[in-house]
Formats: structure tokens, sequence, C-alpha cells
């Protein structure tokens, strides 16, 4: 082989594969990883919560399992180390938009109060164990700088759980726990200070049979500590100056703690009310109501079973006030994927537009009928259409007993009504008297709000008027004869419209010349006007003529008015 097919063989071959290094991704801090992270460094932060101070304050707890304590230690270090790397990897909004820059997300952590904690509970202080032995727990007390992740946990949890409520108890009485286990363990401490059995406030001596046990040693401090801060009384009287100062700072403590529950239970009581008011309506202004007004027993009961109806099978009414908070697209997602199935089961609005459906769904109203109660008369006027959610309802007679037919759910009625079809004869009106059999579930359609909506589609409303359309001429009640004089007599008035809307036209022409020609002619006679006031001011006006003028005047008066005495003094002529 020559030596140019070797550089061409070389040339064309494929280059190595390099090798590429993963790179870990960035985590969206609203996201599910980070929320399971978060759930995860729970453990290391309560462990060394609740662990450490048991093993300094009961040493037969650190000496008799200090293999495993070894091991839970640096597990929840690497914890920790692994929690400082995940939080260099989490990203952070800025103007509403995730920053993923891995050098920006480091260069804000690094500037933060968290890092220097985080840095501070990672202190290798088990170093000391070297000189002073391994027994010593306190030196980890640094690791309780990681508590502020536990709360972040708490919080995320309490926004995400479908029991906020019950979520909100347990961690309170998880901190109760907390509370009672760090004093049990100081009380514990203490009482080995003064001397185990010195006096009744103190543990006994674990000389005597029983007391020298762990699990004795520590159910006693807790059983002493619970009762101190839920302030039941029952305790010896202390009797030295230590034991006095506990017992004062177990009531302060219990006091303020008191005062904690009292103000959580009352909160979360509150929230419960709230949002039982905000999903089901009060029963107890309308039990007021009838009560002033005297309304007969048999009715007043079923008003009573109505609201019980709802409240015992948790049934809303009032779904647009519990999502109003909502953005809109956002609403109207939610309300498509709670009742778009059922909204397109209706014939009318089968192969409708998708966004023409989602507006209509936020048009629905949930309605809930009690047994016996009518839907809809014959006769009456239609101004909404009905679609069964769950129950159902009979076509009954004039007296309402005999059955001609079922509806079940998924079923609808009074679609025609509320739409205005030409030839339609039964004039918008009902047809049949529907009866609720037992608690029956329905969405109501208004004939307004589906007008609102079909006035931005036109081609669906179009469609919707031929399908329904079709639907009575199955059913024999569309009269082809005035459908076709309605359509004829609107044409009519439609050719009149385009008339009158051509001859409006025709004089707002006329008009515009009109006022074009006067504006023409006023600005002409302006500028002759002007034009007459410059000629004008160049005409001459002689100085001695103005002057004789007013020198004549006075003397004419004069002479007038001596003519006026010589006529006076004249004397009269013979009489």
């Amino acid at each position: 082989m020559s030596q140019d097919s070797k550089v061409k063989t070389t040339e064309s071959s494929p280059p190595a594969p390099s090798k590429t290094r993963k790179k870990l991704p960035v985590l969206d801090p609203s996201g599910d990883y980070y929320y399971w992270w978060l759930n995860t460094m729970v453990f290391p932060v309560m462990y060394n919560l609740i662990i450490i101070v048991c093993r300094a304050c009961f040493p037969d707890l650190q000496h008799g399992y200090l293999l495993a304590w070894f091991v839970l230690d640096y597990t929840s270090d690497l914890l920790y180390l692994l929690d400082i790397i995940v939080r260099f990897h989490t990203g952070f909004l800025e103007q509403g938009i995730l920053v993923v820059d891995k050098g920006r997300i480091a260069s804000r952590y690094v500037r933060t109060w968290s890092f220097l904690f985080d840095l501070a509970s990672l202190i290798p202080t088990d170093a000391v164990y070297v000189q002073l032995g391994p027994h010593i727990p306190t030196l980890r007390l640094n690791r309780f700088l990681r508590v502020p992740r536990l709360f972040e946990a708490f919080d995320r949890t309490e926004t995400r759980t479908a029991y906020p409520n019950a979520f909100r108890i347990s961690k309170l009485m998880l901190y109760i726990f907390v509370v009672i286990h760090w004093n049990s363990c100081l009380y514990f401490a203490l009482s080995r200070y003064l001397g185990f059995g010195r006096d009744a406030w103190v543990y006994p001596d674990p000389a005597r049979p029983g007391f020298e046990r762990l699990r004795r040693q520590y159910l006693y401090s807790f059983y002493f500590s619970t009762l101190i801060l839920t302030t039941v009384g029952d305790t010896p009287l202390p009797a030295r100056e230590e034991e006095y100062l506990f017992m004062v700072g177990d009531f302060l403590l219990a006091v303020m703690g008191f005062a904690t529950i009292m103000g959580s239970m009352s909160s979360v009581i509150y929230n419960m009310n709230t949002a039982d008011a905000a999903f089901y309506p009060d029963h107890a202004l309308v039990k007021k109501y009838m009560k002033l007004h005297h309304v007969n027993r048999r009715l007043e009961r079923r008003v009573i079973d109505w609201y019980q109806h709802l409240q015992i099978n948790k049934k809303m009414t009032n779904e647009v006030a519990i999502l109003q908070h909502l953005p809109e697209r956002l609403r109207a997602e939610v309300a498509v994927s709670v009742h778009l199935s059922t909204l397109s089961r209706v014939q009318i609005f089968q192969n409708c537009e998708a966004s023409l459906l989602e507006e209509l769904v936020l048009k629905l109203q949930p309605q809930t009928y009690s047994p016996g109660e009518y839907v809809c008369r014959k006769g009456d006027i239609g101004r909404e259409m009905y679609i069964i959610r769950e129950g159902q309802l009979a076509v009954v007679a004039d007296d309402g007993v005999t059955q001609y037919a079922v509806l079940g759910a998924g079923l609808y009625f009074g679609e025609i009504s509320i739409i205005n079809i030409k030839g339609n004869m039964s004039g918008n009106r009902r047809t049949a008297n529907i009866k609720s059999l037992g608690y029956s579930d329905l969405f109501c359609l208004s004939k307004e709000d589906l007008r609102e909506v079909l006035s931005e589609y036109p081609q669906a409303q179009a469609v919707m008027e031929e399908k329904g359309r079709e639907i009575l001429l199955k059913l024999n009640k569309l009269d082809v004869n005035a459908e076709a004089a309605e359509i004829a007599l609107q044409e009519a008035t439609e050719s009149r419209l385009r008339n009158l809307d051509q001859q409006l036209d025709d004089l707002q022409t006329k008009f515009a010349r009109l006022l074009a020609e006067l504006e023409s002619s006023a600005l002409k006679i302006a500028y002759r006007i002007e034009r007459l006031e410059w000629q004008t001011r160049e005409w001459p006006m002689p100085e001695d003529l103005t002057e004789a003028d007013d020198e004549g005047e006075p003397g004419e008066g004069t002479s007038k008015d001596r003519g006026g005495r010589a006529s006076q003094e004249r004397p009269s002529g013979p009489e």
C-alpha cells in the first residue's frame, strides 16, 4: 500500500470518541426533585436535633451504641455535604424566569447567610475526639445550624399536601415532642449534676431496683417534664436553687407553649370553618330567615335536607367563587379538566371548536335538586339547558305520577330552547315536565351565557343552529313553511335595512358636499371682507376737514344757543 493511500485512509477514518463529562442538572426550587430532596434532609436534621442532646445527657446511651452513632453521624454529615452541592445546583427566579446559569447561582448562594450556616454546620468539630475521646457528642452541636432546611421542608409539604390542617396539627405535635424531649434530657442532666436521689425532686438513685435501666431513666424524665410543661401539677417541690430556677424556666416555657398551642389550634379550626364556608353555602342564615317568616315545617324540612345532602356528600354549588382568584387561563384549564367531558356529550356541542367549549365550561353552573322537585314544567319559557351529572330524572305527566321516561347521568335536555331556531313549533317553551326522582346534580347553561360566547364565534353559531334544526326535524317539531316564511321575512328585512343603509350613505355624501360648499363660500366671503378692509385703510383722510368738523360742531352749537336766546329775547309780533 502506498503512502498516499495510507494518508487517505487516516483522513477518512472517524475521530475517536471523546469522553464527555456529565454535568449535574439545575433543579427547579418548585419542582418535584427539589421537594423530595428537602424531605430527605428532614431525617438527618431531625436525627441531630433529637439524638445529640439525648446522647449528651444519657451517658449509657452514648457508650452502649458508639459504633452505631459513628455510622449515623457521618451519614448525616454526608447528606449535609450533598445538600450544599444541591444548593449550588438549585436555580432561582429572576423576573419570573428560572435562572440556570450555575455561575450566577453559585455567586448568589455564597452571598447569603444560608451558605455561612451550611459551612458552619460542617466544621469538623469531631476532630477534637482525638484529644478528649469519642464520648463528647456536644462537639456536634453545630449541626443544629441546618434546622432552617427542616422548616423549609415543612412549608413545602404544607402547600402540597391535600390535608394541610392535619399536617399543621401533626407538625405542632412534633414540636411539642421535641420541646418535652429536650426538657427531659436537661432534667436528667441536672439530676446527675445535683446527685441522684438527694431529694424527692431529682431522679431517684439508680441503685434502686428498676431505676438503673436506660429505658426507665428516659421515660421517667419524659413523664416528669410532661407534668411540668403541661402545668398538671403533682410534682415534688424543689428543694435547691437550681431546682427552683429549672421549674421557673419550665413554667414560663409552659405558658408560652400553651399560648402557641391554643393559637395554632384556633388557626386550624378557623381555616377549616373558612374552607367549609367557601365550599358550602351557609345554612344558618337560611334557617334564621325561615324562622322569622314562619315558613311551614314541611318546606323547612326540605331545605334542611337539601343543605344536609350537600354537606354529607361534599357537593359544591359555588365553583365560580372558589376559583375566582386563579388567573383566567388557569381557571379555564381547571374547569376544562373537570367538566369538559360532560359538556362534550351534548349533541349540539359536538365537533365544536375547543376554544368555544373552554369558554362554555366556565359558564356551567352546578345545581342540586331534591327528591320530587321539578326541574322544569310544561309551558315554561326555556331560558337554560341542563346536563345530568349524577342522579335520575323522570319525564312525567301533568299529574306528576305517570312516568314516560327516565333520564340518567350523561343525558341532557332543554338544549333546543336556548337556541333561537326559526320554525320551532314549541316556541322556545318547555314541552315536558321533568322531575327529580332522588337527589340529582345538574349543570345549567343559560341562554344569555351561550349568546355571549357565540357572539365571538359566528360560524359555530351557524353550525349549532343547523344541528338544532336537524333535531327538530327528527322530532317533527319544525314548521318548514313557517321557517321559510320567517327566512323570507328576515331576508326582506335585511334587504330593507341594506336599502336604508344605502340611502343613509347617499344622504351623508350629499351632506358632506353641502358642508364642503359652505366652508368654501365662507372662506371666499372672509377673503373678500379682509380685502375690503385693506382697501378702506388706504383711503386719504384730510386733516383740515377733520379740524373744521371738530371746530364747527361747537360753533354751530353756539349760534344755535345764541339764536335760541335771540328768539327768546325777540318780542313777539303785534297782537
